[in-house]
């Protein structure tokens, strides 16, 4: 939009002593002849800009102009600023960028020294998560009804929802809205989500019940876990559940003692350990693992390994 592009312009005059139309140009990606009208613009609306010809020249805003920040501390910037780029590292435009141009102007004084803080949301699936979230922030916007393919334990599904949120929590992106299939409020993971697309427009409900985004809520407790972990996986079980899960044997193994939520989940956490981890409780879960073991060395059986 041209109001966005003209105040991206101001922030970049206010921050550089100087620049070039051809700059100008190529960063906001219109021609040289738009730059221009922009410029004779921003001096109607009574910013004091000069240009220079020649070697040396170019285009830059007269000595003393600044813009006012005392409403902002150097710590508002800084978290402001932050937060920002955290969304530009999902971002599949160039808005949260332009943004933070604009924010940051000037701010010299304010911010100072390199930034403390970095914040990458992005995913191993970067190219194909941003424009998912641009579809759906569009979609919520618009409010417009997404439909997708899904791809869930419980096998693959079409789904159609009305959008209300886009989630960031458990080191995923989710969107939660109104399932009209199951007819109830759902998460939906965005990497499981294929073939998305905008569909009909619709009327918002009246309620809209928060998601329910703690552990608790969403993986209740089923069972007691209980076992003997080697102790080369100390860091794994400081690093996901804490310093205070286990304790350290006589023989400086560790006894880990934790809740889960599902069986599946446990299992797959389980063999991921190898044979670095004696299960000890519960019972069932010692069963099952038996089992699988049992069923991938039959896989294995009788193959001629040089």
């Amino acid at each position: 939009m041209k109001i966005d592009r003209l105040i991206g312009i101001l922030s970049i005059l206010l921050q550089q002593e100087k620049t070039t139309a051809p700059e100008l140009a190529e960063r906001f990606e219109v021609s040289r002849r738009t730059i221009n009208r922009d410029i004779e613009d921003l001096c109607m609306a009574g910013i004091p800009i000069q240009t220079s010809q020649g070697a040396g020249g170019g285009i830059s805003i007269m000595p003393g102009y600044r813009m006012d920040r005392t409403l902002l501390s150097s710590k508002d910037m800084q978290m402001i600023l932050a937060g920002l780029r955290s969304l530009d590292s999902i971002s599949g435009s160039r808005y949260y960028r332009q943004l933070m141009e604009k924010i940051s102007t000037g701010s010299s004084q304010f911010v100072t020294g390199r930034d403390s803080i970095l914040i990458d949301l992005s995913a191993w699936q970067k190219e194909s998560l941003a424009p998912k979230i641009e579809s759906i922030q569009d979609a919520i916007a618009l409010k417009k009804k997404l439909r997708f393919c899904y791809f869930s334990p419980s096998g693959d599904s079409t789904r159609e929802i009305e959008p209300y949120y886009l989630v960031f929590k458990w080191s995923s992106w989710y969107i939660y809205g109104f399932c009209l299939l199951r007819e109830d409020f759902r998460l939906f993971k965005l990497n499981r989500m294929e073939a998305i697309e905008l569909s009909d427009t619709f009327t918002a409900r009246h309620e809209i019940p928060m998601p329910k985004l703690s552990d608790e809520e969403t993986f209740p407790t089923t069972g007691r876990f209980k076992a003997i972990f080697d102790p080369s996986l100390k860091w794994q079980l400081v690093e996901e559940y804490g310093s205070s899960s286990f304790t350290e044997t006589e023989d400086g193994h560790l006894l880990f003692e934790h809740d889960y939520s599902d069986d599946e989940g446990l299992l797959a956490w389980i063999l991921s350990c190898r044979d670095q981890v004696t299960v000890l409780e519960p019972e069932h879960i010692k069963k099952k693992l038996l089992h699988i073991t049992s069923e991938i060395a039959k896989r294995y059986e009788g193959e001629n390994h040089e």
